[in-house]
C-alpha cells in the first residue's frame, strides 16, 4: 500500500482566522481555508504568532495598490503540525522560527548567503501568516528549529528574528559595521531600532540613530546608541558630518525607502564608507553623477534572514540580546485592525498578534 494511502491527515478545522486587506485602510480578520501540503517540501505551522510590519503599512496607506481581499503577514513563530514527504530537516512538533522569504538554502544563491534571492524563493507575504496555520513552503530551506523552551521574553525575540532582526542585522552587516567604525541609522522603525542592536553586537564604537521621537529615541539609546540626531535632510547630514569631524560615518543604514532617506543615508557616509540599505524603496531614483561622486558602496534590498537565523536564535535563547522589546503593542489577532491603526498613526513601533485562543 503507498504511503500516501497510510498517510494520516491532522484534524483541523476547515477554516481559519486570517488578517485579510480588502482596501487600503480596510484590514478585516476574514474566516478562510486553513492551508494544506501542497508541494512534498511544505511544512503546516500552527502559527502561535505574528506581527505587523512596517512593509504592511505601503498597502494599507495607498502607497502600494491592493488587487482585492489579500491575506498579510510574513512574520512567524510556531509549532510544526504536517511535513510533506520530502521534508527531512524538520519533524513534526517542533518549535520553528522561518524567514520572510522561503528559499531552499542550496542553490548557489543561497550558498553565497543570499537566500533572500533564492531561485526558487516564494515570498511570504504572497503567502500570509497573520493566520492561525500558515503553509511554509521549502520547509527545510526556511524553517529553524529552536531548542529547549523559549521563555515569553525569548519567544518574543524569536518572532523579531523573523523578519525585523535579521532584517536590522543585514543592513549593519552590508554596512560593514564594525570595531571602530561610526554608525549613522536613517529610520527609527523597528528595523532600525534593531540595525543599532545588530551595529551594537558588531562592535561599532560610535552609533548615531536619526530619530524625531522620544519613545524611540529612548529605545534607541537601550539598543546602543551613543548620539542623537532629530535633523532630517541636508540639515542631518551635516549633523552627522559636524559629529565626525567632517568626515561622515564609516557605515550607514537606510532603513526607510524613501528618496530623502536614501539621499541622507548615501550623503551622511563618508567617502570610502558603506551604506546598507533595506527600506522597501518606493520613487527612489540616484542621480549618477552624485552617486560618482560620493564615492560609497551600497549593498540591500531583502536581507537574507534564513543566513542570520541559527545565530540570531542563539543569541535570543542565550539571553545575549532582547530585541523583542521593540514590540510596544501586543493585540489578539481579532483586534489586527487596531494595531495597523496604531502602527500607522505612529502610536506603535511594532504591532506583536497573539494566535492563541
Amino acid at each position: 500500500m503507498s504511503t500516501d494511502i497510510m498517510r494520516t491527515e491532522p484534524t483541523r478545522a476547515a477554516t481559519m482566522r486570517a488578517v485579510i486587506m480588502h482596501a487600503p485602510g480596510d484590514v478585516r480578520v476574514d474566516d478562510i481555508p486553513t492551508p494544506t501540503i501542497v508541494e512534498p517540501t511544505d511544512a503546516i505551522i500552527r502559527v502561535t504568532a505574528a506581527c505587523i510590519c512596517g512593509s504592511d503599512l505601503w498597502p494599507y496607506r495607498g502607497i502600494e495598490p491592493v488587487n482585492g481581499p489579500t491575506a498579510m503577514g510574513h512574520e512567524y513563530i510556531g509549532v510544526v503540525e504536517e511535513i510533506g514527504d520530502e521534508v527531512r530537516d524538520i519533524s513534526v512538533g517542533d518549535f520553528v522560527v522561518g524567514s520572510f522569504v522561503a528559499s531552499d538554502n542550496t542553490c548557489e544563491i543561497c550558498r553565497a548567503g543570499f537566500q533572500s534571492r533564492c531561485i526558487h524563493q516564494v515570498m511570504m507575504g504572497g503567502v500570509g501568516t497573520q493566520s492561525d496555520y500558515a503553509r511554509i513552503p521549502l520547509a527545510d530551506g526556511t524553517l529553524v528549529k529552536v531548542e529547549g523552551d523559549p521563555t515569553p521574553a525569548q519567544t518574543r525575540s524569536l518572532l523579531a528574528a523573523s523578519d525585523v532582526l535579521g532584517t536590522g542585522w543585514f543592513a549593519a552587516v552590508a554596512a560593514e559595521a564594525g570595531p571602530g567604525k561610526t554608525v549613522a541609522v536613517v529610520g527609527d522603525g523597528a528595523v532600525g531600532l534593531l540595525a543599532i542592536l545588530a551595529a551594537k553586537q558588531l562592535g561599532a564604537e560610535r552609533i548615531i540613530a536619526m530619530s524625531r521621537h522620544a519613545d524611540r529615541q529612548a529605545l534607541a539609546t537601550t539598543f546602543g546608541a551613543t548620539d542623537i540626531v532629530e535633523e532630517r535632510g541636508d540639515a542631518g547630514v551635516a549633523k552627522i558630518k559636524e559629529l565626525t569631524g567632517g568626515y561622515g560615518a564609516h557605515s550607514t543604514v537606510e532603513a526607510v525607502g524613501t528618496q530623502e532617506s536614501m539621499m541622507q543615508a548615501i550623503h551622511a557616509t563618508r567617502p570610502g564608507g558603506h551604506v546598507g540599505y533595506v527600506g522597501v524603496s518606493h520613487g527612489v531614483e540616484l542621480d549618477g553623477l552624485d552617486l560618482f561622486f560620493s564615492t560609497v558602496s551600497l549593498l540591500g534590498g531583502p536581507a537574507p534572514v534564513r543566513r542570520f537565523l541559527p545565530e540570531l536564535i542563539d543569541l535570543i535563547m542565550s539571553d545575549r540580546i532582547d530585541p523583542g522589546i521593540v514590540f510596544d503593542l501586543t493585540l489578539p489577532i481579532e483586534e489586527a485592525a487596531d494595531g495597523y491603526r496604531a502602527m500607522d498613526e505612529r502610536r506603535a513601533t511594532k504591532v506583536l498578534l497573539t494566535t492563541e485562543l
